[in-house]
């Protein structure tokens, strides 16, 4: 089956605004970069994905996908993460992939094994796999096969809704639990989570690791970052 993985990208300058008591706008885009960085790295060495889009119209985003040779796709309106997604499966559909794959930017912990195990393990189409947060009310990654089998619609309490669109769809699906994208960083004890992971995990997310340990916030979450060799 040939798979496309689709990792939309907001605006890094607006990015991340719940983290606004922990860290400064610099900061904060510092940190979304970095996390987008780590992401699009793992997605460039899993071997099961035939192609990686990113669906943005942010420059920087757009920079860092060519210097790696990843198509980027405009995103005009900059609607949502679910609108974005849908541009991505549009072009999936159109280009003839199988199945779709759909990852946020901000989980920099996710490891290629793991999502080349999540996507070998899915059933022929039609079928979902819904990936949850660490709270077990959001949505990490989405398996879709074929591509449109149902519409994603990411956001608070979205494990339910796509729970609930791939049975009024009459597919099969399967929540699956993925600890290296169970953390998607938006609230001050996410970024606490993270930097407690990463001093677990010598040498993983080396970008988010260094705008981590970079970051001049006097007894936040700079303080404790350590620069680790892999």
């Amino acid at each position: 089956m040939s798979t496309l993985a689709i990792l939309p990208v907001k605006s890094f300058a607006s990015a991340k605004q719940r983290l606004a008591g922990s860290l400064g706008a610099e900061a904060r885009q510092t940190l979304a970069v970095a996390m987008f960085t780590d992401v699009l790295d793992s997605l460039r060495h899993v071997p099961r994905l035939d192609e990686v889009v990113v669906v943005t119209a942010e420059r920087a985003a757009q920079a860092a996908a060519n210097t790696r040779g990843v198509r980027v796709l405009p995103d005009g309106a900059e609607a949502g993460q679910s609108e974005a997604a849908l541009i991505g499966i549009g072009h999936a559909l159109a280009g003839g992939h199988d199945r779709v794959v759909l990852v946020p930017g901000d989980t920099p912990l996710l490891q290629p094994g793991d999502l080349e195990s999540l996507i070998a393990g899915r059933p022929r189409s039609p079928a979902v796999a819904i990936v949850p947060d660490r709270h077990g009310t959001g949505t990490n990654a989405l398996v879709l096969s074929p591509p449109d089998v149902i519409e994603p619609s990411f956001g608070p309490d979205s494990l339910a809704r796509h729970v609930a669109a791939a049975e009024e769809a009459g597919v099969v699906h399967r929540v699956e639990r993925v600890r290296t994208l169970a953390l998607d960083v938006d609230t001050p004890g996410d970024l606490s989570e993270l930097v407690a992971e990463l001093e677990l995990r010598p040498g993983q997310a080396p970008a988010t690791r260094r705008a981590l340990s970079q970051l001049d916030h006097a007894g936040g979450p700079s303080a404790r970052v350590r620069q680790a060799s892999a």
